[in-house]
């Protein structure tokens, strides 16, 4: 597997983001390790919340939520995926796979950190990872919080904005991965917040991370990702783990998926939804402090 890692030089013109990285080695599944980069803030000893990013971002997305959660208490650990951020990025596209992806989240928030307890928070594919692991590894959680995300198995085909979202990562020449983070916000993004997106890629090989994720969305019943996701699906159902959906009201990507997290997790039934205005996909842009009082709202609820 060849591994390229971003050079430290290119996150230091990065503003508002000042939290320590720490590092940490998992098994690569190919006979080697890759290192994964992470933030972990506030009580060690505090109820612990797993914050995923998701495609095309990284940690950095969280940089609103993470100071509300440690003002309440709560640990807050941000991890980068593989091929984002400060983590290490398999140059190859081949060398992604959606299970590749929920083991390596998998071996660092359980064999690394040993997390328990948690609340995990998943936006977009940080849900797609979380909510596996919350279906496969019940006993490490408390609770969920699903953010503009779902768990697609292809039954269902995924509407034309995500489509086009697809096409577009696949054929540029020279994918922007800042101005694709704009994009999926309903408020105007900053120049510095662009480029803070843009350091983990200082040019177009360290991309294959972002260029492939969207492949890797099960689109149809015969995906190598459904009958896993099929399962999953079948464990939250009977599942009385505490999910709470919080959707951004203007994200045409993923606003149809909260229904259905309701309609099937026991877990989501009652109060357990919460619309925030004026946020898009990437609502932690947006509207990231009231996420994060959202979130630690539910954390109380959960942990009395």
């Amino acid at each position: 597997m060849r591994v390229l890692t971003t050079p430290q030089e290119a996150f230091e013109r990065v503003t508002g983001f000042d939290y320590q990285p720490y590092y940490a080695e998992v098994p690569d599944q190919d006979g080697g390790t890759l290192r994964m980069s992470y933030v972990d803030e506030g009580p060690r000893q505090g109820p612990v919340v797993l914050l995923l990013h998701g495609e095309p971002s990284w940690s950095f997305l969280y940089r609103k939520v993470v100071p509300v959660l440690t003002g309440a208490g709560i640990r807050a650990v941000a991890p980068d995926l593989v091929g984002f951020g400060r983590s290490d990025k398999p140059a190859d596209p081949a060398d992604h796979s959606y299970a590749r992806h929920v083991e390596w989240v998998r071996s660092l928030a359980f064999d690394v950190l040993d997390l328990r307890g948690v609340t995990l928070v998943g936006q977009d594919w940080g849900g797609l990872i979380g909510l596996r692991l919350l279906a496969e590894h019940p006993e490490r959680f408390a609770g969920a919080v699903a953010a503009n995300t779902g768990m697609p198995t292809g039954d269902r085909d995924m509407p034309e904005v995500w489509w086009r979202f697809r096409r577009t990562v696949e054929k540029a020449e020279n994918l922007d991965v800042g101005r694709l983070v704009e994009g999926g916000c309903a408020r105007p993004v900053a120049e510095e917040v662009r480029a803070a997106y843009d350091a983990p890629f200082p040019d177009e090989s360290h991309k294959a991370g972002p260029r492939v994720m969207p492949t890797l969305v099960p689109t149809s019943p015969d995906d190598p990702a459904t009958e896993a996701n099929r399962a999953a699906w079948r464990a939250l159902a009977a599942s009385r783990i505490p999910l709470l959906t919080a959707f951004g009201d203007s994200d045409p990507i993923t606003g149809a998926m909260g229904p259905v997290l309701r309609g099937k997790v026991p877990g989501a039934e009652g109060q357990n939804h919460t619309t925030l205005e004026n946020a898009g996909h990437f609502l932690q842009e947006d509207v990231g402090a009231e996420l994060g009082e959202v979130v630690a709202e539910f954390v109380r609820r959960i942990h009395g």
